[in-house]
């Protein structure tokens, strides 16, 4: 049966200082590696589970993440693949600033709906600014019309979602050394999008998901790609409390 197992990254520096980091490239904290290791041996402890491919976005915190997880899990040799769809949601003009001051400033409301509603980006970086991923080397192949300023969660939804019909479910239903069992590393608001396609929560209903970091999220799956269970690996309070946690990071 296909498996998926979804992975945020541990946390970053950026998740240290509770900044607001969307495309700015951070790397892991100490806490964020043993994050990753103490993934890694949940999934070497999953019975049943034989990863064959991974899959994350092109920023350093994800792509370290998988890194220390197979390392740990002893998939090192594992075929690798990377996209910008897979990328954490662009913050737009809140990259960068504190979340409990900016709730502040602005109000816990606005902040909330900048960051957890469906359908509203936060205020654009300008063209040019060290928010722009333009001229990034890793972006080089993306149209210039698709990299974005800001985005909100639909926005992410519709980079991601076909980057999963065309890159991940070939991997789930291929037959062989590379179909069965997938790994996604990625963040945040990509891991909400592909849960809400994949789950098919409401626009209203995704707004209270919370997604915490380093925890893997398995999936297994009919051959229609059809949920027949998932959920959290290891201790289902400690993911809850890890939500909890994220969901309370603007104050």
């Amino acid at each position: 049966m296909p498996e998926l197992v979804l992975i945020r990254h541990g946390q970053s520096l950026w998740n240290a200082e509770n900044l607001f980091t969307g495309w700015f490239d951070v790397d892991l904290t100490e806490r964020g590696e043993e994050e990753a290791r103490a993934a890694g041996r949940l999934l070497a402890d999953e019975s049943g589970l034989d990863l064959r491919v991974v899959h994350t976005s092109l920023l350093t915190r994800a792509i370290r993440t998988a890194q220390i997880t197979l390392e740990t899990a002893g998939r090192t040799w594992l075929p690798t693949r990377r996209s910008w769809r897979l990328n954490e949601r662009h913050y737009g003009a809140l990259q960068g600033l504190d979340k409990k001051e900016t709730a502040s400033h602005h109000g816990e409301v606005q902040v909330k709906e900048w960051r957890r509603s469906y359908a509203t980006p936060p205020p654009p970086v300008e063209r040019g600014g060290i928010h722009d991923p333009a001229g990034d080397p890793r972006y080089r192949d993306v149209p210039a019309e698709s990299l974005p300023l800001t985005e909100c969660l639909a926005d992410v939804v519709a980079r991601v979602v076909p980057y999963w019909a065309d890159a991940i479910v070939p991997d789930l239903l291929a037959e062989g050394a590379r179909g069965g069992s997938v790994l996604v590393a990625a963040h945040g608001n990509s891991l909400r999008a592909l849960r809400k396609h994949i789950e098919g929560i409401g626009d209203k209903e995704i707004v209270d998901l919370e997604i915490p970091t380093g925890i893997p999220y398995r999936y297994v799956m009919g051959d229609d790609l059809s949920v027949v269970s998932h959920g959290f690996l290891g201790d289902p309070e400690v993911a809850a409390a890890a939500a909890e946690a994220v969901r309370h990071q603007a104050g």
